[in-house]
């Protein structure tokens, strides 16, 4: 029929379309960075709760270089914890959001669509053990980086914290655990969006990115293993987390 040649034609089109995007939009690593070499590397985790993803980072390596006032305050704050885990999205969405079953498509919807974007939150998590304890059903992909790589991500986050008085501002509890919301920099939008910034953050540690695959987790998982070389993760994920 016609018509299903027309629409077979269509999504050929918007296929074609889609890679090319991806394709132009893609962006390499640094090879002076990534993958690291010799005995100084860092590890770093991503870990994907299903359609959000955020890093986990050690505390004590929150005050060496390229942190600043934010993150030295933020590890004097969660000084009890081992590890904090990092994740940025949509102010009134992220904390509106504790689990899959609080989504609301309209809240989504304004989130991605608003012109000009949405604010931004960072919510920090403190986890006594290591991720793998605190997040049982999440995937989780160690990423190791050099010493300058780890540097460079973490100057990358400590630029995502708004500062008032040279301190980073918290807006109250977050989701889960042990956890706060603070005031952050950049606007959310379809094409900034919380997997957008984890794999900003790897990228500036010297990892490959493709922001169109970046867009959800499972993306973001696959950019990783095909143009990085990381392992998969094929843990089922924590769906019961944001």
């Amino acid at each position: 029929m016609r018509w299903l040649r027309r629409l077979g034609l269509a999504l050929a089109g918007l296929a074609a379309a889609l890679l090319i995007v991806t394709i132009w939009t893609a962006r390499s690593g640094n090879p002076t960075l990534y993958p690291p070499s010799g005995a100084e590397s860092k590890t770093v985790f991503l870990v994907s709760h299903g359609w959000h993803s955020g890093l986990v980072l050690r505390r004590e390596s929150l005050t060496g270089e390229g942190a600043g006032a934010a993150l030295r305050s933020i590890a004097t704050r969660f000084r009890a914890y081992d590890a904090l885990e990092f994740g940025w999205g949509e102010a009134r969405f992220y904390r509106a959001t504790p689990t899959l079953a609080a989504f609301d498509w309209r809240l989504a919807l304004s989130a991605l669509f608003t012109p000009g974007g949405s604010e931004g939150v960072i919510q920090v998590v403190g986890l006594v053990g290591p991720a793998r304890a605190s997040f049982p059903r999440a995937d989780i992909v160690p990423v190791p980086v050099s010493r300058e790589g780890f540097a460079r991500l973490l100057a990358r986050l400590e630029a995502s914290f708004r500062l008032t008085a040279g301190l980073p501002v918290d807006s109250g509890p977050g989701l889960y655990g042990p956890s706060l919301f603070y005031e952050a920099r950049g606007r959310f939008s379809y094409a900034n969006v919380c997997n957008h910034w984890a794999a900003r953050l790897l990228h500036a540690a010297g990892l490959p990115m493709t922001p169109v695959l970046d867009t959800h987790p499972l993306g973001l998982l696959a950019d990783l293993r095909w143009r990085a070389g990381l392992p998969a993760a094929p843990a089922e994920p924590d769906l019961s987390k944001p």
